[in-house]
């Protein structure tokens, strides 16, 4: 019977619209994806980033925070005695590379990197970055997922899991590493998190895409019969999980399957960085790093919404023996990162793209100590005192935070703990890290767990 005060023929009619949206709103439901982009907590300064992880450990003091006092105080013990590091150290030993004031600012950098000088009102410097650990593997953990032991979710992982991506025909969070870096894969891992937002790893020791995203092509049949193909797959696969609700494996699969697929019309030509012309490749330079840095600027043109670069396999930076080396390492970080900041100045994307250049900690300023060394002019990991620089997405380029104390041990001056500096790099993303939470295990966990705070200096 048709319900009082309506007529038949306006009932069913009202019925009939009903049967209608509860189908649309089906529809709509199975057609969304975990990586549609969502909204950001309040307008975003940057939409996308690219993480540039020097791991093994940049010295400091030869790099972005010149200390006199090394010079004045060569071959002396550290006054008052050297803080606890993760080995013995020695006296006090002076930077063998000259500084000097670069730009506007006046930013003194290291010879080591001449090029990132050229541009350093682009970059905000965080001279008092401190971590929990002296020792790579947490420190690893701190920088990538804010805690010292695995089993959390990675910062690209949170950043797709709180905003989507811009691009479904790629990943939204790409790894790129030319062999595997110490702890590897659960450095981006999601962890808790659905599976779907974990990073998708590259070692991008090719060139040629065929080979460096493997099986990318289908030999055997064409776009229709595997859309066909796909299609039934996904078809037995929902069916498998109305049965097995919230099984994030499974989810992630259906979904990376979608991804592989479409991956086929569009990731061939944005990973062929032999489109670029001549000269700008070797602007960025004929090695694996500079290589990475051009596909990441290609990956963030196409939608990509986190790319992170590891500069190379296990820790290349760490200089026990002899901090020389990081002249040869700096001769193909110094012009990949430029040209990758100027590529991405001069198509109008730095304002919205976020460049950070990290490592997991600094060096000693004094020589370490060890008998199993050739040689002894290396240092020692430093958890108390290092730098890193950001670029871009929302930055005070050409600035200075914080310090370190006269010999570049310790931050004394505005210290920037893992956490503020996480908690910044999603503020400047759109997100509150207090608000990006998922609830597990009965609770509510973030990226920076129970700390940090946005470093309010480094906005302009």
């Amino acid at each position: 019977m048709p319900l009082p005060g309506i007529h038949r023929r306006a009932a069913l009619a009202r019925m009939g619209s009903g049967f209608g949206l509860l189908a649309l709103e089906r529809l709509l439901a199975a057609s969304a994806s975990p990586f549609d982009p969502k909204p950001p907590h309040y307008a975003a300064k940057a939409k996308n980033m690219i993480y540039l992880v020097l791991n093994g450990g940049l010295s400091q003091v030869d790099s972005f925070d010149p200390k006199p006092a090394l010079d004045k105080y060569h071959g002396q013990p550290v006054p008052g005695g050297a803080p606890q590091t993760e080995s013995s150290v020695g006296s006090l030993m002076r930077s063998p590379f000259s500084f000097r004031k670069y730009g506007q600012s006046g930013i003194e950098v290291s010879e080591l990197f001449p090029q990132i000088g050229q541009r350093i009102d682009r970059f905000a410097v965080i001279r008092s970055m401190h971590t929990n650990v002296p020792n790579h593997e947490p420190s690893l953990f701190m920088m990538n997922c804010g805690a010292i032991q695995p089993g959390r979710p990675s910062l690209g992982s949170w950043l797709t899991y709180g905003l989507g991506t811009l691009n479904r025909n790629l990943p939204g969070f790409v790894v790129l590493c030319p062999g595997t870096p110490v702890v590897g894969p659960p450095l981006w891992e999601s962890a808790f998190l659905p599976a779907v937002y974990q990073g998708t790893y590259f070692q991008n020791t090719e060139i040629d895409p065929k080979k460096l995203i493997r099986f990318i092509e289908n030999g055997r049949h064409d776009r229709a019969v595997q859309r066909r193909q796909l299609a039934l797959l996904n078809a037995l696969n929902r069916e498998h999980l109305r049965g097995r609700p919230g099984d994030s494996q499974l989810e992630a699969a259906i979904e990376t399957m979608e991804t592989a697929f479409r991956m086929q019309t569009e990731a061939p030509e944005v990973f062929d960085i032999r489109q670029e012309s001549e000269a700008t490749r070797a602007r960025y330079g004929d090695s694996d790093f500079g290589r990475g840095c051009l596909l990441a600027r290609r990956l963030v043109e196409a939608g990509v919404r986190m790319v992170q670069i590891y500069f190379g396999n296990s820790q290349p930076w760490d200089a026990h023996e002899d901090i020389l080396s990081h002249r040869r390492l700096a001769a193909q970080a110094d012009p990949a990162i430029a040209a990758l900041v100027d590529d991405l100045h001069e198509r109008g994307l730095l304002q919205e793209t976020l460049v950070v250049m990290g490592t997991e900690f600094g060096r000693t300023p004094a020589v370490q100590n060890s008998s199993t060394l050739k040689l002894h002019n290396g240092r020692d990991h430093n958890s108390l005192g290092y730098s890193i620089a950001l670029a871009g997405g929302g930055v005070r380029g050409g600035s200075i935070h914080g310090a370190t104390d006269d010999f570049g041990y310790r931050a004394v001056e505005k210290p920037v703990h893992v956490h503020d500096l996480n908690a910044t790099l999603l503020h400047l993303m759109g997100l509150d890290h207090t608000r990006l939470t998922y609830h597990y295990s009965g609770r509510d966990f973030r990226l920076t767990d129970v700390h940090g705070h946005v470093v309010r200096e480094l906005l302009a």
